[in-house]
């Protein structure tokens, strides 16, 4: 009889059934375990990091050889208990609606800011009006120097307005460590070498600062946020932290800064892309930049400041139209005149006529009966 294979864990020999007797296998019952680096089997404590050692360790049991292979374990991955615990269904929560938003018209709530003490310390009085240029009667000062930038030249009376005024019309820039005026871009490091640069174009001489009162002042600003707050930093120096003020409502938010100095304002008033909590608000003053601090009424974030604006679609006017007969003959066109040779017709009297008169063309004389005629 042909021998046969042993599948017993740790033999593995070759065997004759009819020698199989019940001492005859050695093997290992149990099944083998992997952990911690430790290779061994989970009938016996014999364990060892080197895998060739496991695969020599002599069973620990004996019995007769079988060639039918072992039932392999399950392999049981996840919660190991979960025929003893029932399955948990988790029921989220239903997502919320969005709020609705109010109109843009709710009433303004206006901000108490918080001053900073770099912004009181900041001199914001009003140049005198000698500095502007004219005396006290109301002429140019002998001495008053140009005001266009890089002009050196000093009013002496009247005749100096003939004189050219070599200037730079541009405005100077200050960029990595150099210096130069945008108009002729002569650059250097040195900055008395900048103002003694001569100007590039000529001009008129300029005695007296032009009054900008009232005019439009540009500030820069940006804005951070976090998932429930928003802050928008306006960056100004010397304002004045008593006229200035900031109003919000719910989707809208208005800012008014006035520059004494300038005698001139920045404005800013948008409508939010958000919802806020107008009694959640705050706002501090400082010297460089005010801070404008809004909750958010939603958790989340705002892809920008601003809301987006719809364009609406244009209405067009149809006027009625007006059609007015003109008798007038601008041109004339060839096309319509008819220059063919017109088709002679004879009257009714005349066919008449022709029915009566016989047609003498193919009558031969001897048929012709004198009588007749």
């Amino acid at each position: 009889m042909a021998d046969r294979l042993c599948y017993n864990r740790g033999c593995g020999n070759s065997y004759n059934p009819r020698e199989n007797g019940e001492d005859a296998c050695t093997f290992h019952p149990g099944a083998p375990y992997f952990h911690d680096a430790y290779k061994g089997w989970t009938c016996c404590e014999m364990k060892s990091t080197d895998f060739t050692t496991f695969l020599n360790t002599p069973g620990c049991s004996k019995g007769k050889h079988s060639n039918i292979k072992p039932v392999e374990p399950e392999k049981i991955t996840g919660n190991l208990e979960k025929e003893s615990s029932p399955e948990e269904v988790v029921i989220r929560a239903p997502v919320q609606e969005a709020m609705k938003r109010p109109p843009i018209d709710t009433p303004l709530l206006r901000l108490n800011p918080t001053i900073a003490a770099s912004l009181k310390q900041q001199t914001l009085v009003a140049p005198a009006a000698s500095d502007t240029g004219y005396g006290e009667t109301g002429k140019i000062n002998i001495g008053e120097s140009c005001k266009n930038n890089g002009c050196k030249m000093t009013y002496a009376g009247p005749d100096s307005n003939l004189a050219d005024c070599t200037c730079h019309p541009g405005v100077p820039v200050f960029h990595e460590g150099m210096k130069f005026w945008s108009c002729c871009q002569r650059k250097t490091s040195e900055f008395q070498q900048f103002l003694d640069q001569e100007g590039c174009d000529i001009g008129q001489h300029k005695w007296v600062k032009e009054d900008t009162s009232g005019a439009e002042i540009e500030c820069r600003y940006d804005m951070h946020q976090t998932a429930s707050h928003v802050v928008v930093a306006i960056y100004a120096k010397k304002y004045d932290p008593k006229i200035s003020y900031i109003e919000v409502n719910p989707i809208k938010l208005r800012v008014h800064i006035y520059f004494p100095l300038e005698k001139g304002s920045f404005d800013l008033e948008t409508e939010l892309r958000g919802i806020i909590d107008m009694n959640d608000c705050s706002c501090t003053m400082m010297g460089t930049k005010m801070e404008i601090k809004m909750k958010k009424a939603e958790i989340g974030l705002w892809t920008k400041l601003e809301a987006p604006k719809i364009a609406k679609p244009e209405s067009k006017v149809v006027e009625p139209e007006v059609f007015t007969e003109d008798l007038r003959v601008d041109a004339l066109d060839l096309e319509d005149v008819d220059f063919s040779t017109p088709k002679l017709q004879l009257s009714e009297a005349a066919r008449a006529t022709r029915n009566i008169i016989p047609d003498t063309r193919n009558i031969e004389p001897e048929d012709v009966d004198l009588d007749d005629l």
